[in-house]
């Protein structure tokens, strides 16, 4: 499978967000919504091609970009094209002049979510859409959470983060869980090297390791949040699990659940799991810590 790399720039006023409409391509993108964007030259950095894609499609100038997030996509039209793209939150130059669209492009519209049909927008645009709104939501309920934090019982505000990391994808490949308190305080944590295993697994092991320790703990109701959004919506059976190889730990994160009174899934940005995260890359970075070990050891036997 070929790999790819792409950017796509969010650019939001008043709640929208600027999508172009595209005047050339292939039968499944032309006529069609996209955010601004593109692939990758050889050697070009992200925000220099976010740039270049910016300047010469639109004609608008960036003053900052942010990373908001990194995802991959099978190209429909190619199946053997894997894109990993960079989404960036774009603030614009405040010294702007009117939008000159290139000739990939014959119009623009500020999207609100309402003004235009699922099938006007490209796929890729779709999926971005979705987790941008999604992220929109999960923040509002993060922030409303927090906020009354000291209307909950201890108990019911149990939380688990959890995640997982493959270098290479599949690869090297690594588990790990921070449970909290609603007062910040760490309760657990744990991690745990899988060998060779994919990132979708990876983020399935790190949920199933903090659950049992959960369970372990005596917990019986729990808040589990991640940054995959795949795991969340498949957990609550809003995507089908169409990977084969996800469904045992699937199953076994399931009845697992079973044996709470009360467990809810949400997704969280990468920032708000760096803990998890940090599990994950401390069990990776011991494990090639001791792999270097083992091999200088072998070498001076011989």
């Amino acid at each position: 499978m070929k790999q790819k790399l792409s950017v796509r720039a969010i650019i939001s006023e008043e709640s929208k967000t600027l999508l172009l409409k595209r005047s050339n391509g292939r039968e499944s993108i032309l006529g069609k919504y996209e955010l601004p964007g593109g692939k990758l030259s050889y050697g070009e950095q992200p925000e220099d091609a976010l740039r270049r894609y910016l300047h010469d499609d639109a004609g608008i100038h960036i003053q900052s970009a942010q990373l908001f997030d990194a995802v991959t996509y099978i190209d429909h039209d190619d199946r053997d094209i894997q894109y990993g793209v960079l989404v960036y939150n774009v603030t614009l130059s405040p010294q702007r002049h009117p939008m000159q669209l290139s000739g990939n492009y014959n119009k623009y519209k500020w999207y609100s979510g309402t003004n235009l049909q699922q099938n006007e927008l490209t796929d890729l645009t779709q999926l971005l859409l979705g987790i941008i709104q999604q992220e929109e939501i999960t923040d509002k309920a993060l922030a409303k959470s927090d906020k009354n934090a000291d209307k909950k019982t201890t108990e019911s505000n149990i939380i688990l983060y959890s995640d997982g990391g493959s270098r290479g994808n599949p690869g090297p490949s690594a588990a790990g869980f921070v449970i909290m308190d609603g007062d910040g305080v760490q309760l657990a944590s744990g991690g745990e090297y899988l060998g060779v295993a994919t990132n979708n697994v990876a983020e399935y092991h790190g949920l199933l390791l903090g659950l049992e320790k959960a369970l372990e703990l005596g917990y019986r109701t729990l808040e589990c949040r991640l940054d995959s959004m795949l795991v969340v919506n498949q957990m609550k059976g809003i995507y089908k699990i169409k990977n084969r190889e996800l469904w045992p730990v699937h199953e076994r994160i399931r009845l697992l659940t079973e044996q709470f009174d009360r467990v809810r899934f949400a997704h969280v940005t990468r920032n708000y799991n760096q803990l998890a995260d940090g599990v994950v890359n401390k069990v990776l970075d011991q494990h090639i810590k001791e792999m270097k070990a083992v091999g200088e050891q072998v070498l001076t036997t011989l």
